[in-house]
């Protein structure tokens, strides 16, 4: 009882998700929605586009400008591929077996961060075995693009209402809605939980573009093949696998949770911190295969 009337008052000081005047679908026409998360996956590829290219810019670059098209198309496709089928492999395998058509029905939601991290490394290695580039250093220049993208979509989830943290009664706790009508209005707000990807998009986005960006223009790790690459991968590992402890398991992976006693996040970060360290350690030893070349230069000749 008690319990119970604790929880109803913190839920009157809560922020409502109502009060933000927020909704996954910022305009209708006909019948087709244009969704803000869209619009968080164009942002993230358009600026970090642009900010590859002041990359390539400084001496030292792993390949020419005009080969920064190139990348974009291969790292997209790789972000919408593998994002999706990492989605259905890693978190509703038996669901989307039983209905396979709704796979590509990617309108509906349902990428995951990991599955894009392998399709957009793919994209790099048939890029760069294309061009005859240093596949390890073109990951260690978009990693430092990767925050953009991480950083919008982050705030695109919690706009969206989903991936919410675990009840709470801080003052910033945010009564998320639970469910939408077909137009994007909220029809049911839940309990008080932690605004968690408010808290990701900070540390994810903000806190891993500084440490990249600052390894980039104020050290030599960029001649340093995997440094950065490494930094971003273990940073965002150990972040995610943090921010886990108090982010909700999906409905449909509480009981896998508990079980294991991580969520799936955790167990997929896991990998991605091993390597990050393998990465940061060793990237002292491949310093010397490093031949700085000028941005106006072809690098594949």
């Amino acid at each position: 009882m008690i319990d119970t009337l604790t929880t109803t008052l913190s839920a009157g000081t809560a922020i409502a998700y109502t009060d933000l005047h927020l909704s996954p679908i910022l305009f209708h026409v006909g019948g087709f929605a244009l969704r803000w998360y869209s619009l968080a996956y164009l942002a993230g590829i358009l600026v970090g586009w642009w900010y590859l290219m002041r990359l390539l810019g400084q001496p030292g670059a792993p390949m020419a400008k005009r080969h920064a098209d190139d990348l974009v198309f291969y790292a997209t496709l790789g972000i919408i591929l593998g994002g999706r089928l990492g989605y259905v492999l890693f978190y509703k395998p038996l669901d989307y077996l039983h209905h396979p058509v709704e796979i590509v029905r990617l309108w509906d939601g349902g990428m995951s961060f990991h599955g894009g991290v392998i399709g957009v490394s793919l994209g790099i290695l048939w890029m760069a075995r294309r061009h005859k580039l240093d596949w390890l250093r073109i990951h260690d220049y978009v990693a430092c693009c990767a925050p953009f993208g991480l950083f919008f979509g982050r705030l695109a989830n919690f706009v969206n209402s989903e991936l919410w943290g675990g009840i709470t009664h801080v003052p910033w706790a945010v009564r998320f809605c639970e469910a939408f009508d077909r137009a994007g209005r909220c029809v049911a707000l839940g309990p008080p939980r932690h605004p968690s990807q408010l808290y990701e998009a900070f540390f994810e986005g903000t806190v891993l573009f500084l440490i990249l960006a600052y390894a980039f223009w104020r050290t030599r790790a960029r001649y340093k093949p995997g440094l950065l690459v490494g930094l971003f991968v273990l940073g965002y590992g150990v972040i995610r696998f943090g921010l886990e402890f108090i982010r909700e398991p999906d409905a449909h992976l509480v009981h896998f949770a508990q079980a294991t006693g991580l969520h799936m996040g955790q167990w997929l970060s896991l990998p991605m911190i091993l390597g990050g360290l393998y990465l940061v350690l060793s990237a002292g030893r491949r310093e010397g295969r490093v031949r700085p070349v000028s941005a106006d230069e072809p690098a594949d000749g």
